[in-house]
């Protein structure tokens, strides 16, 4: 699921359980301050991974499309590996964005008749979204070598042409839309579009570029 770029959010659930677990286990053991902060982000890190997978989880199986939403959490991340792309600001932008692509957007799709013609049709045009726009880099995380950028974006698109040939193959409904709803997911969270609208630069390595 999508990642998230740390913004403090005074007072809430995620500071307080940060805190309390953070005086709890300093409470009994004596941690340098770049300790606690290295603990702060892998405390983090759990907390939200946690509250994201129970939420979309519950939601997943009240609708009946849990088995669906595995698949489709296990093919995004292969994509989103090399993909990179767009991540919230905040916690909450974080879990709504989750919410929308891994619950409200498959349940609707997934609902819907596709032929193999407009399966191809969505296959080729995402993958080459993905061509133009991956990887997509974040200022937590530049991309500032240029080889391995190149490397990223072949790989990337690989995947989608390789998404695209099963989703054709598998003589499974469900199944192949899932491969296309990864890519076209993928292609939202790499779209400069997507970074502007949440007020984010885009293409961050050229910053980090214009500062070395």
């Amino acid at each position: 699921m999508f990642g998230y770029n740390e913004t403090r959010e005074v007072g809430s659930v995620k500071e307080r359980f940060l805190e309390n677990s953070i005086n709890l286990i300093t409470k009994y053991q004596k941690i340098s301050e770049g300790d606690i902060l290295k603990l702060r982000y892998g405390l983090e890190g759990l907390y939200l991974t946690f509250t994201k997978i129970i939420v979309i989880f519950l939601l997943a199986i009240i609708l009946g499309i849990f088995k669906e939403i595995l698949i489709l959490l296990f093919l995004f991340n292969i994509i989103r590996f090399t993909g990179f792309g767009f991540h919230a600001k905040k916690s909450s932008e974080c879990l709504i964005l989750s919410t929308i692509s891994f619950i409200v957007f498959p349940f609707l799709l997934l609902n819907l008749d596709f032929s193999k013609e407009i399966i191809l049709i969505i296959g080729i045009l995402g993958t080459i979204y993905l061509f133009f726009y991956a990887p997509a880099d974040t200022i937590k995380r530049p991309l500032p070598n240029k080889k391995k950028r190149i490397i990223r974006k072949a790989v990337t698109v690989i995947t989608g042409i390789i998404f695209t040939a099963l989703a054709l193959i598998l003589n499974h409904d469900s199944i192949s839309i899932l491969f296309i709803i990864a890519i076209v997911i993928e292609d939202i969270m790499v779209s400069p579009l997507t970074y502007k609208i949440f007020g984010q630069p885009y293409r961050n390595y050229l910053n980090y570029q214009k500062l070395a």
